[in-house]
């Protein structure tokens, strides 16, 4: 299969404390991270809060400039790319946020939502992006009435559902999902990751999937990446790290996740 996106030794590194006389501290967000994604695979990326993986995230999208390491993407190399040279990548590649509520302009309505990358990247006439809204409505499974109303009027899922049809728009290669389940009750984590796998098979995406929850990560993953202050310290195929994990951070984390059968309880 054909490598999507690829990093090496990537850092993200800030310096938080910085006064007049004081040089400040240095926090090590992303401190060496390296590893490949092939189209139509998810990576699991998976971490305690602060663990860096959501910075990992945006810098790979280059929300942030990396501090040092390099981005390749389809084999091209876009660690110091300019804003003005990213922008014709930007629809290549995209992102899902946790919170839809406020990733979602609130004073505009879905159909202008979605079709605002259209416009930004002057893509189709008036009539042809209103065509596109309302199909991207209906791969999301959401109605096709959503069009003329607010983000405040539909359920959390249903809010999330129009965050990845805005994601999926331009029809990227690259969805990078931040947390973009863990606010969401159980039943409704199931329903957006099933959809999230029928678009990626649909679309042959390769999708980073960022999460704390290893029971969710498991479901997704082809292959897994766990993080540790800043550090990939386990990674491989999703069976594997499950399994048979080499890290003790790795074995700890497994071992929190909650046994909702009495015969999935090892015996002693």
């Amino acid at each position: 299969m054909q490598e999507v996106l690829r990093i090496e030794g990537l850092k993200q590194h800030f310096v938080s404390g910085k006064k007049l006389f004081s040089k400040g501290y240095t926090v090590k967000a992303v401190d060496g991270v390296s590893f490949s994604l092939e189209q139509g695979k998810t990576l699991g990326l998976v971490g305690e809060s602060g663990c860096g993986k959501s910075t990992l995230g945006r810098t790979i999208l280059k929300l942030f400039e990396p501090t040092e390491g390099s981005i390749y993407f389809e084999g091209k190399d876009i660690t110091r790319l300019s804003p003005k040279e990213m922008r014709p990548l930007r629809k290549d590649m995209q992102i899902v946020f946790q919170d839809p509520m406020e990733s979602l302009n609130q004073r505009h309505t879905i159909g202008m939502i979605l079709e605002e990358p259209y416009i930004i990247h002057k893509m189709g006439t008036d009539k042809e992006r209103k065509q596109w809204v309302l199909e991207l409505l209906d791969k999301v499974g959401l109605p096709r009435e959503a069009i003329n109303r607010y983000p405040h009027e539909f359920s959390g899922g249903q809010r999330q559902r129009i965050g990845i049809a805005r994601a999926i728009a331009l029809k990227p290669k690259l969805l990078i999902c931040d947390e973009s389940v863990s606010a969401l009750d159980v039943s409704v984590q199931a329903q957006i990751i099933n959809l999230l796998l029928a678009l990626q098979k649909d679309m042959n995406l390769a999708i980073i999937f960022i999460s704390h929850d290893l029971s969710v990560v498991k479901q997704v993953s082809d292959d897994v990446a766990v993080m540790y202050f800043g550090k990939v310290v386990e990674y491989g195929p999703a069976l594997e790290v499950y399994n048979s994990p080499e890290n003790e951070y790795t074995k700890k984390l497994l071992s929190a996740i909650p046994i909702t059968h009495p015969s999935q309880r090892k015996r002693a």
